[in-house]
């Protein structure tokens, strides 16, 4: 690779801002460098085939048109989504394709002027750091190529097709779709302006139940949001809550792989919550066995849940390619992350905000109850957990200082309790005796550190974040 290439890949593939670094050169050279590696891999168990979608963002199409035109030239068999697809649906199709790799078009959450390149393996799952090194390195080795899209199909390379009615009906096979829809449930979606908007319309058409979506207009400045499922998003969606009530309102990130979500009133559903919600009916209504595989800035209530019903559970780093490391060796019950990406077993190992949606309603279907109730016995029934973060500035180059600070200094407890564990595998977390835990973990590219903590109470959870900070501020002197 040349000392002037401007694309860095990063966690699942490649970010930067639409006509600085993210340019159809730019887009041509990294598909080529990706061309070139799965040239070499999966040969003897995938085909020779790449899946292509893309979301909603200012010139995602064309962006996916130029991925395909170049990946036909390449020999591969292109199935090109022929409209904007959540992430999951590209996930799914390149699964059952058995297709060397898919690749969608999308910066997920990220601003409008943010555009991006994911890829997925052959199993449906994000492609992991050693394969997006792999492709870093490969850029501007070889010339580009590339075939018309008029030639890529004459050739029958290139294939353009509707992905979402086969990935709907994949989805309806893994809940009780029959109980879901003799149901008369008031379904509500947040889309933030994403790939999201009018799924539910379409996979709930004919049932008994109702959907509103919020925010479905196709507006790549999504309205001026970043299209995040956390709630500061939720102001106008909220206000109509208020106004006509929901069962439930589920939020979507902008290519739906990630959620969050509110009461029917709109007030905030953490993802903390409705993970705890989704495991309390894997175990009870589904009868479901496994591991349950939780990031480390996952609430302990999950802890507490497992050790109740004799289920064991896996802590794994942060970012969903840990958890689909874990999916993909087996007998996983669920698989989540703090950040809202949910993971299900017969499904790809992979996260998907549609299919948790439909995961939520069964669980309203089953129950037969308000979200509020089923809260109430949740904590009735494990106890209380607060949950808080900060993000801070700190810089890169004090990262590690930091971090080995942190883990040679921990405090003696956590809210008078003795610190019953420290991890340091990503980051640095203290767990005390109570359950009550800190941690203190930096993003990988920006100069910010983040702080998490939980506690049984709201002021409990701030001391925690304070003694974070401080900790924090210690090690820069």
């Amino acid at each position: 690779m040349k000392p002037d290439c401007p694309v860095k890949f990063g966690t699942d593939g490649w970010r930067a801002i639409i006509g600085e670094d993210y340019t159809f050169e730019n887009i041509r050279l990294v598909v080529q460098a990706t061309a070139d590696h799965f040239a070499r891999k999966y040969t003897r168990t995938t085909h020779k085939q790449m899946v292509v979608g893309y979301d909603r963002r200012f010139l995602s199409n064309e962006f996916a048109q130029v991925t395909a035109e170049v990946l036909a030239a390449n020999g591969y068999e292109v199935l090109l989504a022929d409209r904007p697809v959540p992430t999951p649906t590209v996930s799914w199709h390149t699964a059952k394709k058995r297709a060397r790799a898919g690749i969608m078009i999308t910066a997920s959450h990220n601003p409008a002027r943010f555009n991006g390149f994911k890829i997925k393996l052959h199993h449906g799952g994000p492609a992991d750091p050693e394969t997006c090194r792999a492709i870093e390195q490969r850029l501007q080795k070889r010339p580009v190529k590339q075939l018309t899209t008029t030639e890529a199909k004459r050739r029958k390379l290139l294939r353009t097709s509707n992905l979402l009615p086969r990935y709907f009906t994949a989805l309806k096979r893994l809940v009780d779709f029959d109980l879901i829809q003799k149901t008369k449930l008031h379904f509500a979606h947040e889309a933030l302006f994403g790939v999201g908007a009018g799924c539910f319309d379409q996979i709930l058409e004919g049932t008994q139940c109702t959907v509103r979506t919020f925010n479905a207009d196709h507006d790549p400045n999504f309205g001026g949001l970043n299209p995040e499922p956390i709630e500061r998003n939720y102001v106008n969606s909220q206000r109509e809550l208020k106004l006509k009530r929901a069962d439930f309102c589920l939020v979507t990130d902008g290519d739906a792989d990630r959620i969050g979500g509110m009461m029917g009133d709109g007030q905030l559903l953490t993802t903390h919550q409705i993970i705890c919600l989704l495991l309390r009916h894997f175990i009870k209504n589904r009868k479901g066995q496994g591991r349950a595989v939780k990031a480390l800035t996952t609430t302990s209530m999950v802890d507490v849940m497992c050790q109740r019903h004799g289920l064991s559970l896996t802590e794994t780093g942060v970012g969903f390619k840990y958890i689909c490391e874990e999916m993909l060796q087996g007998d996983v019950l669920l698989g989540f992350e703090e950040s809202g990406g949910i993971g299900f077993p017969g499904h790809v190992p992979e996260r998907d905000g549609i299919l948790a949606g439909l995961m939520i309603l069964e669980l309203l279907a089953t129950e037969g109850k308000p979200l509020t109730k089923l809260l109430t016995e949740l904590t009735k029934e494990y106890g209380h957990f607060a949950y808080g973060r900060i993000d801070t500035h700190y810089p890169l180059n004090k990262r590690a200082h930091l971090m080995r600070f942190a883990a040679e200094n921990s405090p003696s407890d956590l809210l008078g309790s003795p610190i019953d564990k420290i991890q340091t595998f990503d980051g640095v977390k203290y767990t005390g005796r109570c359950g009550s835990w800190l941690m203190l973990r930096g993003s990988g590219t920006e100069p910010v550190l983040r702080i998490y903590a939980e506690g049984p109470t709201r002021p409990c959870v701030t001391r925690l974040l304070d003694l974070g900070q401080a900790i924090a501020d210690r090690a820069k002197k």
